[in-house]
């Protein structure tokens, strides 16, 4: 079905609603058709996941012969959970008869019984598994073999792979790299927005993922590319964005994708004539909505994180964050006392550092820090 809304903020529809990205989809489909295992990095909300499904997309297009399969694993916290995440996704799709799937999962999970429903349209069986802490290990491995039995070409993206180093078991890198390797039918897409940690699974000589994957940072969409793309769609419809409004919007949040879809998608809903003053009128809106979830987040925090975060959110960006000039300025404590609060703004991922300095993580939560007066 066609989306009434052509700037989508959530989800994957088709290549009609997803701007420009050729060049990394090009790379992508290349490394993969070539058995090369790909990490892609990226800040939140800048559209890795996007692009992966437009990848999928079309690779399917491509070939009946290929099984694509995508897995966010930022919600889980421990090897048992990313099994049993792992399961749910893979187990039961490498067939299309409904016979076959089950004598296929059934000759190949051993380790623990799995749970099967039935989808009420295709019939087809879906399969769910629950998991001993003790027979984890083995129940991946016989996940891997299940994959290795196909022969499709399967393609398994691992989205936020960074959470894998905050399980409490040790070694799970060793783990997943010891299986991942001897799998010639199948290639990964690793996926993280948490640059500094991805950066050492893949590029440190102690880790074991080291060299293991052709890595590519996923930046903004290009400024022509995307302006060519939101104006076609405004005008489709009958409504006017000029190539000025655009650039108003997509230099306001440097680019970040998210964030410019999201003031796209309220104004192509608008009748008005779009212009500075509805565009801050849209953004005045959605800081809004996040005004309660802002306020309850920086309960958490002490008064000099909250201060610090609002003396970024000032600046736009902060080159040097520990400079003597930008601490008085902003009547902020010691440099040391700075350092810390700053590294725990970043753990927790409310400051990020760009190539230009320091910024507020979330771009809305900057805009409505900017407005406040404590």
């Amino acid at each position: 079905m066609k989306p009434n809304n052509p700037f989508l903020i959530s989800g994957y529809h088709s290549p009609d609603y997803f701007c420009n990205r050729e060049i990394e989809t090009k790379s992508i489909i290349e490394a993969l058709y070539n058995g090369r295992n790909l990490t892609l990095i990226s800040p939140r909300r800048m559209g890795k996941t996007g692009l992966i499904h437009h990848v999928f997309y079309n690779l399917e297009k491509e070939s009946s012969n290929i099984a694509t399969f995508y897995m966010d694993i930022y919600a889980t916290q421990s090897l048992g959970d990313f099994v049993t995440l792992f399961a749910n996704t893979v187990l039961g799709q490498l067939d299309t008869a409904p016979q076959k799937a089950l004598s296929r999962v059934s000759s190949f999970i051993k380790s623990c019984r799995p749970i099967v429903t039935f989808d009420e349209f295709s019939g087809m069986p879906k399969f769910s598994i629950d998991i001993a802490p003790s027979y984890e290990e083995a129940t991946l491995k016989e996940i891997f073999e299940y994959l290795a039995s196909s022969d499709k070409r399967c393609y398994i993206a691992i989205d936020e792979f960074q959470q894998i180093t905050e399980y409490p078991e040790k070694g799970v890198e060793a783990l997943l790299r010891s299986f991942i390797q001897f799998l010639p039918n199948v290639n990964f897409i690793f996926s993280g927005s948490k640059q500094h940690i991805m950066q050492e699974m893949f590029m440190s000589a102690k880790k074991p993922f080291y060299m293991s994957t052709q890595l590519l940072n996923i930046s903004s969409i290009d400024v022509d590319s995307y302006a060519h793309f939101a104006i076609s769609h405004f005008n489709n419809a009958g409504k006017t964005l000029t190539q000025e409004m655009f650039k108003y919007i997509y230099n306001k949040f440097e680019g970040h994708t998210w964030y410019v879809q999201s003031i796209l998608n309220r104004l192509y809903g608008y009748s008005a004539e779009i212009n500075e003053d509805l565009i801050n009128y849209a953004i005045t809106e959605i800081v809004s909505e996040f005004e309660y979830s802002y306020n309850s987040l920086l309960k958490a925090y002490t008064q000099n994180s909250v201060r610090l975060l609002k003396a970024v959110a000032r600046e736009g960006f902060v080159k040097e964050l520990f400079s003597g000039d930008f601490i008085a300025k902003h009547k902020l404590r010691a440099a040391s006392s700075v350092s810390s609060t700053a590294k725990k703004l970043i753990e927790k991922e409310l400051l990020y550092e760009t190539e230009k300095g320091y910024i507020v993580y979330d771009r809305f939560l900057a805009e409505w820090l900017r407005r406040q007066s404590f």
